[in-house]
């Protein structure tokens, strides 16, 4: 946004100009370089926004983001008149706006129509962020990109992705995330994407949205929110996204039985070469995971990219990220699956069975689980919980449970098992527990904290203990 002048950012957030920015003596133009909602990163070149925050207000800082040599700032009225009495600090612009959330998201929305770029949304119960980032990674050989990082999908990061998406950029890939009914539709009202892609439907936020089929009405509000023409990419034969297809819309479905389908795959952890079908043409492609639910959210990707004119091919410059599966080789051939971002009743059974999986292509001596409460699940948690034992029962040797609701995965376990109250007992239990030639995955919702696990395996040596 750096053409942009300090009246056009104010016009476009819908707020008032209170105090221009001072004229700026080199070639980088009138405007911001960045847009910060973090008092601490508002130095030159940035536009802060002060936001209520659940402990103090964003507006609070504006003195201290303009004596920082902030370009500018925006916030509310009460917090944004002083500052146009003349007791602020620096020289920056000052823009008020009722509702400088609402603000931000406008000016996003404005600038994503001054890119004039393609914007993919993708949302889904599990495997956003990895569809995500395979797409990133699909297109970036081909077209200038934009994409989303880590878990800015919500109503105050996605429209900080958007403005951070520079002139001249041709596609932004942006995660939706959601925890109630109407959230995607705001961020598609923010976002105007001209490709949806849902991953997957499954039992995440029950305790907000109660079912199965409130949780597809949720997602598909990104169907909805495409215009005429566009494409929708979607899981095949998923029966709760079927009342919200359009027939106006280009759908394009993957995985088995689907428009972009697997065709063969090597079974090697490296160097894995993948031939996808999509709608009769062949598709070769050489990935570093074997991962049965990232090749299908491959085939998402593969769908996407193809809906904005690009067909992949070749290697696939991606490695899932830290608490994402990703792959840590440890002392004594010991493998970490450090899964420890999120869980839920489908990412459990996705990370068991990717556990077994490689246990056997590895011959190692052990499967260890390590698994933790599974949150948000509403009254049917304990029974999620229970039900995931039985897949544990068969795809671990030695199983570790963490928290109350997580106990009951060990029930009837016929092998060795602990549990644990909390994250720090296990990451004191964890390290001991492993021996040479064993595969340890990590994994549990967010908030149970098993990156304490994780951290403690990657440890220094002189700070573990070993078998």
């Amino acid at each position: 946004m750096n053409r942009w002048s300090a009246e056009t950012i104010a016009a476009a957030a819908g707020g008032e100009l209170l105090r221009d920015a001072p004229e700026q003596r080199t070639d980088a133009g009138p405007g911001p370089e960045r847009v910060t909602v973090d008092s601490r990163d508002a130095g030159p070149g940035a536009l802060f926004v002060g936001l209520p925050g659940e402990r103090v207000h964003g507006g609070e800082f504006v003195a201290q983001a303009l004596a920082a040599g902030a370009w500018g700032v925006l916030t509310d009225l009460d917090h944004a008149y002083p500052a146009g009495s003349g007791t602020q600090a620096g020289t920056g612009a000052i823009i008020a706006a009722a509702d400088p959330l609402a603000s931000l998201q406008r000016l996003a929305s404005a600038w994503r129509r001054q890119l004039g770029a393609r914007v993919v949304g993708v949302t889904g119960s599990t495997g956003k962020t990895t569809t995500k980032d395979l797409l990133a990674a699909l297109l970036a050989p081909h077209r200038r990109i934009a994409a989303s990082r880590a878990n800015f999908n919500t109503e105050l990061g996605l429209p900080l992705e958007l403005l951070a998406a520079p002139a001249g950029t041709e596609v932004v890939v942006l995660e939706m995330g959601m925890r109630g009914a109407g959230q995607i539709a705001e961020l598609a009202r923010i976002a105007d994407p001209d490709v949806g892609v849902i991953v997957s439907i499954g039992p995440v936020h029950l305790e907000m949205l109660g079912t199965l089929r409130a949780i597809a009405a949720a997602k598909a509000e990104l169907i909805a929110a495409l215009p005429a023409g566009a494409t929708a990419v979607v899981p095949a034969h998923e029966p709760l996204l079927g009342p919200h297809l359009r027939s106006d819309l280009n759908t394009v479905t993957f995985g088995p039985g689907g428009d972009v389908t697997l065709v063969t795959a090597s079974d090697t952890e490296t160097d894995e070469h993948v031939e996808i079908d999509a709608a009769g043409e062949r598709i070769s492609l050489e990935v570093s995971f074997a991962q049965a639910h990232l090749r299908r959210n491959l085939l998402a990707a593969v769908a996407a990219a193809r809906a904005l004119g690009v067909t992949p091919r070749g290697a696939v410059d991606f490695t899932p990220g830290a608490g994402r599966g990703r792959r840590v080789q440890l002392p004594q051939d010991v493998l970490l699956i450090d899964d420890c971002y999120n869980a839920n009743p489908m990412s459990m059974r996705a990370a068991l069975d990717d556990l077994a999986a490689t246990a056997a292509r590895l011959q190692a001596r052990r499967r260890v689980a390590v698994l933790g409460d599974m949150l948000e699940l509403g009254p049917g948690a304990a029974a999620f919980h229970v039900q995931l034992g039985a897949r544990a029962a068969t795809a671990a040797d030695l199983l570790v449970t963490v928290g109350p609701l997580a106990a009951t995965i060990g029930a009837g376990f016929p092998g060795e098992r602990h549990h644990v109250a909390d994250a720090r007992a296990a990451a004191e239990l964890v390290p001991n527990l492993l021996a040479a030639g064993d595969v340890v995955l990590v994994k549990a919702s967010l908030g149970v904290g098993l990156r304490a696990v994780c951290d403690a395996l990657t440890a220094p040596l002189p700070r573990r203990q070993s078998v």
